[in-house]
């Protein structure tokens, strides 16, 4: 049984793991230097690590305590065998955080933070955790009602807690996977060339790609987005593309300050993509 001590050690053994990985076996080619982007990073990481000890975990908790002793939350409802409350529980957290990103991309207060996330200029392992500390502080909220909602158990939480963040990490890496082990992968979770293509400077692959653990809920809410080919990628956020704009200063007061137009690059431009015929499948995930 995975328990929350062993948790951040489990997950930081991942980490190391995907970045030599993606030294082996690098999936896109980077644009910044690795060493910079990685304490930057870390350093962003770092923050929302912090305000996730202090307020969101111990508010998880105690929703998970009051819900057991309350008997409170849809999974209390339904009565369900222990092994299907486990398997419905942990299926109904997914679904219940594709909504909270796909909520931190359509509200704009929230979208203002979620940012932060997206204008790194590349994608890798050390981006999986590149979160605003105070999109970390709204998370609570979504968890206080997400654990109250369900009635979860302790044991589906901190189960779902590594898979949640083993595949951040995993999905967010830089690292090629034979196509063919990618696309099997990818009939059931999120893989890092489905990722990869949310964090397009194209609006409409953009808004793709919101799962996190299972890619099923793109497919069920038309989401999906399969068909953009690695190598044609531009990571980042158009508006926010200068080097400038990756400084940690400027990334911690980016939420607070006027917002540029999020599409356009410095000089006007809006990128944009028109697929062919050989990459116009929706549902295949290219090379």
């Amino acid at each position: 049984m995975i328990t929350n001590a062993y948790l951040p050690l489990l997950v930081a053994g991942l980490l190391l793991l995907f970045l030599v990985l993606e030294k082996w076996f690098p999936l896109r080619q980077m644009r910044m230097a690795w060493s910079f982007r990685l304490i930057l990073n870390l350093a962003i990481s770092g923050l929302a690590f912090a305000t996730a000890l202090l307020f969101v975990r111990p508010a998880a908790m105690r929703t998970l305590n009051w819900s057991a002793d309350t008997s409170f939350g849809l999974l209390h409802v339904l009565a369900l065998p222990a092994a299907a409350q486990a398997i419905v529980g942990f299926l109904l957290l997914d679904l219940s955080f594709y909504y909270w990103h796909l909520l931190n991309h359509k509200l704009p207060i929230l979208w203002r933070f979620h940012n932060v996330h997206h204008i790194d200029p590349d994608l890798d392992v050390s981006t999986g955790f590149r979160f605003h500390f105070g999109e970390v502080l709204f998370s609570t909220i979504f968890r206080v009602i997400q654990v109250t909602l369900l009635g979860i158990s302790l044991e589906t939480f901190v189960a779902y807690e590594f898979v949640f963040q083993a595949n951040t990490l995993f999905h967010h890496s830089n690292v090629r996977l034979p196509i063919g082990l990618e696309r099997l992968l990818n009939l059931v979770m999120v893989t890092p060339r489905m990722h990869g293509i949310h964090h397009s400077q194209v609006k409409p692959e953009t808004n793709s790609n919101y799962g996190v653990v299972f890619s099923v809920w793109d497919k069920l809410h038309r989401t999906i987005g399969l068909n953009i080919p690695q190598r044609a990628l531009e990571i980042g956020m158009a508006g926010y593309s200068s080097p400038e704009d990756n400084r940690f200063w400027r990334l911690l007061a980016l939420p607070l300050g006027k917002q540029r137009d999020y599409w356009r690059k410095p000089d006007g431009t809006m990128p944009s993509r028109q697929l062919s015929t050989a990459t116009g499948n929706r549902h295949h995930l290219a090379e």
